[in-house]
């Protein structure tokens, strides 16, 4: 068994939803998830960020915050607060209704589920500050200490975040301009003002804090990775504290790709590369900080952007470029960046899919940061034929996957070959050391991904050289919902919820079954167990 070799499941957290959640996966349902993936043998999950994102929006990676956790995936059940206030005791018709249908329907409906934790956390808050914190308690101290210790990312965080409640969430360059621009006066008199609501905003973090924790605290051994979101919106705590160190001339992108004929334009600031070097990277090793103590190691999203960000001018006047401009200077720039998170002693994977130039994968290699390889692409793409490569031949220093939250599930992808595709995939050496010829020509002609060919590309997968392998929960399972389609805004993407909920996955046969037979593969393939 090489412990260096291990495996693990691609799963939001926002999609493992129990019976007692409020209509999301919650922070307190990844420990019940981790009991069943280490029955699968699995050592690790992967999951989407966490990170706090604006109430109008889905997507994980429209950061609000490099440093605050989402409210939405606290568990109100689980607070203390919650049940002295009374708790469901106290719930309106109007609530009643709100969690009957949150909790009934099949998505995640971000907008009501906020809603309903937005009323019960302030509630909680208020029965915490008239009771816990006059008489003085242990959790009021505990509480004291929290604010204390993370006052370095939390203070600006609720004054931000209070301020913006208080102007009807308007951008902060909407706000009056002694506001926006942080002069010392009108910031005095804000959290004069706004003390309530600041101290609500970090009362929110504790507890989301707490519960965090301890969801990673219940997971182990089973290792919890992260993934750190690319940019950060505008409108944010980090860019208003920060607001040289940020350009808004352009808007950060990405060129034309397999994804979009014209390329993306993610409305993001981009980062004044210049500026940020003068304090040496402060705020970037502050992300890292946090991060690292959020999670046992995590993924670094659009890896390629932190060598060069393609920048796309507001005046459409000048074309799109990228920024540094120089090979060397990307190189320098994009090796000084991910040091600064591998001096946190995390461990490191990197997104490198898409546009990306050779010598960005060569740093990687260099950096031994493990860069990905989707089994769908990668192919000798200088050979004639154009063959799949064998996973077997997948370098050590790599994170082997079927597929990433932004693809379609493999059951549809292998839906959309050709016949002459298909036989190509079949061409794969670990594939045709596992199926007969009979299977193979059956699979061949056929578009409907059979159960055994689905487990063959598993096992396939499994066997690769690569360091880390994983699954998205979708193609475990062989099922066909997509957890995100890029470039498009639209009701499905960012809700898909399991069909089962997390507690009842050891009383279900199809989960057992499935992670009854992953185990099997897992500790065959020669892999770190879980259990």
């Amino acid at each position: 068994m090489n412990a260096r070799r291990r495996s693990g499941i691609l799963a939001p957290l926002f999609s493992l939803a129990s019976t007692r959640s409020w209509g999301v996966g919650e922070f307190l349902d990844l420990p019940v998830f981790a009991q069943w993936l280490q029955s699968a043998n699995q050592a690790f999950v992967q999951i989407l960020p966490i990170t706090e994102i604006p109430e109008a929006d889905t997507s994980p990676y429209s950061a609000l915050t490099a440093m605050a956790l989402d409210p939405i995936y606290i568990s109100v059940p689980a607070m203390e607060d919650f049940h002295a206030a009374g708790g469901e005791r106290r719930f309106t018709a109007d609530d009643r209704a709100a969690l009957t249908r949150i909790q009934a329907t099949t998505r995640v409906d971000h907008r009501a589920v906020r809603a309903l934790k937005s009323r019960w956390l302030r509630r909680a808050y208020e029965h915490f500050m008239a009771n816990e914190v006059p008489a003085g308690t242990a959790r009021a101290h505990a509480f004291v200490t929290f604010m204390r210790d993370e006052a370095w990312w939390l203070d600006d965080y609720a004054v931000f975040l209070s301020i913006r409640a208080r102007q009807a969430l308007r951008p902060w360059w909407e706000w009056p301009e002694p506001l926006a621009r942080r002069h010392d006066d009108a910031m005095t008199q804000a959290r004069e003002q706004l003390r309530g609501e600041i101290y609500l905003r970090k009362y929110v973090q504790w507890i989301a804090a707490q519960q965090w924790n301890d969801a990673r605290e219940r997971s182990r051994p089973l290792q919890v990775f992260g993934d750190v979101p690319f940019m950060i919106s505008a409108d944010s705590p980090d860019v208003w504290t920060r607001q040289n160190e940020f350009r808004f001339d352009s808007t950060v992108g990405v060129p034309p790709d397999a994804f979009s004929d014209t390329g993306q334009d993610w409305g993001l600031p981009p980062w004044r590369w210049d500026v940020m070097a003068q304090n040496d990277f402060e705020w970037m090793k502050r992300r890292a900080r946090r991060t690292a103590t959020l999670f046992d190691g995590f993924r670094l999203d659009h890896l390629v952007g932190l060598y060069r960000t393609y920048m796309r001018p507001i005046e459409k006047t000048t074309p799109p470029f990228f920024a540094p401009d120089e090979e060397w200077q990307q190189q320098q720039l994009g090796e000084r960046l991910i040091g600064l998170y591998q001096d946190t002693g995390a461990e490191i994977i990197a997104e490198d899919l898409g546009t990306v130039p050779d010598f960005v994968r060569a740093s990687l290699h260099r950096m031994s940061v493990p860069g990905f390889k989707v089994m769908r692409w990668e192919k000798h793409w200088h050979s004639y034929g154009q063959p799949y490569v064998d996973p077997a031949e997948y370098p050590e220093t790599s994170v082997a996957t079927t597929g990433t939250h932004d693809t379609e599930p493999m059951a549809i992808w292998w839906e959309n070959l050709s016949v002459d595709e298909r036989r190509q995939v079949l061409q794969i050496p670990s594939l045709r050391r596992d199926l007969d010829e009979g299977l193979l020509q059956q699979f061949e002609n056929s578009s409907a991904l059979d159960r055994a060919l689905n487990d063959a590309l598993l096992r396939a997968l499994l066997d690769a050289q690569s360091r880390l392998v994983i699954t998205p929960l979708q193609d475990l399972f062989g099922w066909r919902d997509r957890i995100n389609t890029p470039a498009q805004v639209t009701d499905q993407n960012w809700t898909w919820r399991m069909p089962w909920p997390v507690d009842e996955l050891a009383n279900n046969p199809e989960a057992t079954s499935r992670a009854d037979a992953l185990a099997r593969w897992t500790e065959k393939a020669g892999r770190q167990v879980g259990r």
